[in-house]
């Protein structure tokens, strides 16, 4: 058995392995970067090693130093993960050279599946069903033009190396071939440093299903149910289920012994995946092999009862594996989501940035969540901006759906643009419940997936609106139950106003900076009258922590609030809406109109107003700072000039940090 296990590796799935690792008595090593110096994974660890600078080129990737820090902890194995080193034969190398224990196939296995030509002329030898295509070593473009008539359109032109999308062009007649061939070769070489290119018949409707396997030191393989990963953005998983839904049980012994013989034919060892494309005529055919740990084994976990880290520690350690195939029971149905800090509106570009508040659905049999990152934890912008997995099983496919539709209801989170609401969306969707899933579903059903479906967007003005009556009213409360004087008469006075009801008026910004006036007349019986937009809704409020309990014009419903200084987050079901709160001047400490202007919250400068040795008034907007597509105005607390400008447009800001240096007041 293994001893101390060095994980090179970060985040979700370093916090993975080591609660793998405890439960066996084995003794972690976690290592970080300088961005990752108080991250989840540093914390569980019993050990943890400095690599270096943030970016991971300059840390994860080094291998010097990952070797190095195995040395200086006397690890006797390394588990790469995924992602960084997890695929680099290289390295693999490197650690059995050291005496180390790589948890991971042997190096050759690697090195075979990593050239995608070579693995299919070994799956071709293994009797893995191969799509029509050409994989070989003459790369001449006439050579390539040829074959594309025994192929036949639409075809796809394909990286001989690498992956994520990189070197790809779906090619749909012969005027195209020469421009698409020009420009995968470009993006190859560019990505990959190898212009190798590889033509397979590309499927219109394909859908992506792949086999867990898992090989041993002793010839055994096995493999253990099918999932299908279809939902996808740019080439990437976001949603995937286990097993695969539609497929007959003699497709599953099929695809899985299929898996299998790939396993045995180049000798491999420990966790694998083989990925096929499933198309409409019901045949499989072999795509590719990721020689390690999926992002998404926890669905394969959930309906096998098998913990597959425990698998593979076990494997490296020489052990055989823990189950036979006839021993392989599949139970029920699991759907994994992954939640990640990333804008769906704006082709899902990363958002990085601080969790200010972070709330999972509870664990359960039935609900598990696998995150790295905790509530106040930075976002990077060096790495993969995945927050979490979120993972539900129950007995059949139908329940399991509905489990994970109510799962993402009670995740919160705030500080980052997040894609909650677009998993929700397909997860709710008709064609995902149907089933009706390929690798083009984000595509054809577009109309589906984007926007706010739920309250309209004066319902979510309303309940921000109570939430903060609510807690002032609570502060009031709190200060008269302090009072040295219980026989005040001041705490029996009812909200009461002469010549006409108590109204109090509050002010949001919409996401553009618009301010929306809101007004609320407390009336007998501790109800609300709100005046919204020349609309009037009757309203009751309760308030428990963060939990809002409202009724609006007779519709009862629960909301979570989240609120700072500058913003209120309102989120009902897996829908949020946040509102900006205007700043008033004399919020502003006086103290640093002759000192430092700092910044109200975490965000990116989009503008700056003023300028270096200008006089500003009072009031004056001198810096603009979006975050959560929202733009906040900062401005100057009194009168002054501009000493120093700390920032420029584009630049990353956290909450507190100076943006200006002012001189004193004029």
């Amino acid at each position: 058995m293994l001893r101390k296990l060095l994980i090179a590796n970060r985040g979700e799935i370093a916090c993975r392995v080591i609660r793998t690792a405890r439960q066996m008595g084995i003794r972690t090593v976690a290592v970080f970067s300088d961005a990752d110096a108080d991250a989840m994974h540093v914390s569980m660890a019993d050990e943890a090693v400095r690599l270096g600078p943030a970016p991971s080129s300059a840390s994860y990737l080094v291998q010097d130093k990952i070797l190095e820090a195995a040395r200086q902890t006397n690890a006797d194995a390394i588990h790469p993960g995924y992602g960084f080193l997890s695929e680099n034969a290289d390295f693999a190398r490197r650690c059995a050279e050291e005496g180390l224990i790589f948890v991971g196939p042997p190096a050759n296995a690697i090195d075979e599946m990593g050239n995608k030509s070579r693995a299919k002329e070994i799956m071709s030898t293994a009797d893995v069903p191969m799509l029509p295509g050409y994989h070989g070593e003459d790369q001449d473009d006439d050579v390539l033009r040829a074959h594309t008539e025994e192929i036949g359109f639409p075809l796809l032109i394909k990286a001989a190396m690498g992956g994520g999308g990189k070197g790809m062009r779906v090619v749909n007649s012969l005027d195209e071939f020469a421009d698409a061939l020009q420009l995968a070769r470009g993006e190859a070489k560019a990505s990959f440093g190898d212009e190798r290119m590889l033509l397979e018949r590309f499927l219109l409707r394909p859908r992506h299903v792949e086999v867990q396997v898992f090989a041993d030191k002793h010839g055994n393989a096995i493999y253990l149910g099918d999932r299908d990963c279809s939902i996808q953005r740019r080439h990437q998983k976001i949603i995937e289920e286990a097993p695969a839904p539609g497929l007959s049980d003699a497709v599953r012994k099929e695809m899985g012994d299929a898996a299998t013989r790939a396993a045995l034919a180049i000798g491999y060892e420990g966790a694998g995946t083989i990925e096929f494309l499933y198309g409409d005529d019901g045949g499989f055919y072999f795509m590719e092999m990721n020689t390690r740990l999926q992002v998404e084994h926890p669905v394969t976990e959930m309906i096998t009862g098998q913990d597959l880290v425990r698998w593979q520690l076990l494997v490296a350690a020489g052990e055989p594996l823990p189950l036979r195939q006839d021993q392989v029971e599949i139970h029920g149905h699991a759907i994994e989501a992954r939640i990640y800090a990333e804008d769906p509106d704006n082709d899902f570009k990363p958002t990085p940035g601080r969790i200010n508040f972070m709330a999972e659905p509870e664990p359960s049999r039935y609900v598990r969540v696998d995150s790295g990152v905790r509530e106040n934890d930075e976002i990077s912008s060096h790495y993969d901006p995945m927050i979490a997995k979120l993972v539900c099983w129950d007995e059949q496919r139908g329940q399991a759906v509905r489990r994970i539709n109510r799962a993402l209801e009670d995740y919160r989170i705030v500080g980052v643009t997040h894609n909650l609401n677009f998993l929700a969306n397909v997860l709710d969707s008709r064609p995902f419940i149907a089933g009706d899933l390929s690798t083009n579903f984000l595509v054809e059903h577009a109309e589906l997936l984007v926007g706010t479906q739920g309250l309209s967007p004066l319902r979510f003005q309303a309940l921000a609106a109570l939430y903060l009556a609510e807690c002032k009213a609570a502060r009031a409360q709190d200060a008269d139950r302090k009072t040295n004087d219980p026989n005040t008469p001041w705490s029996a006075l009812p909200a009461w106003r002469l010549n006409g009801p108590a109204r109090s008026i509050v002010r949001l910004l919409d996401h553009e900076g618009h301010e929306i006036i809101v007004g609320l007349v407390r009336e007998p019986g501790g109800f609300y009258r709100i005046d919204l937009d020349e609309q009037q809704i009757h309203a009751t409020a309760r308030l428990s922590g963060r939990r809002l309990f409202a009724e609006l014009d007779g519709h009862s419903l629960r909301a979570t609030v989240t609120a700072t200084p500058t913003a209120v987050t309102v989120h009902f079901r897996h829908h949020v809406h946040t509102f900006a709160l205007p700043i008033p001047a004399h919020a502003a400490d006086e103290e640093e109109a002759g000192g430092h202007l700092n910044a109200p919250i975490n965000g990116i400068v989009v503008a700056i107003q003023c300028r270096e040795g200008e006089d500003s008034k009072r009031g004056d907007t001198l810096v603009v700072i979006e975050a959560m597509k929202m733009q906040y105005s900062i401005c100057a607390p009194n009168d002054g000039k501009v000493k120093e400008i700390l920032y420029g447009v584009g630049d990353q800001v956290l909450e507190g940090q100076p943006l200006l240096v002012m001189d004193g007041k004029a």
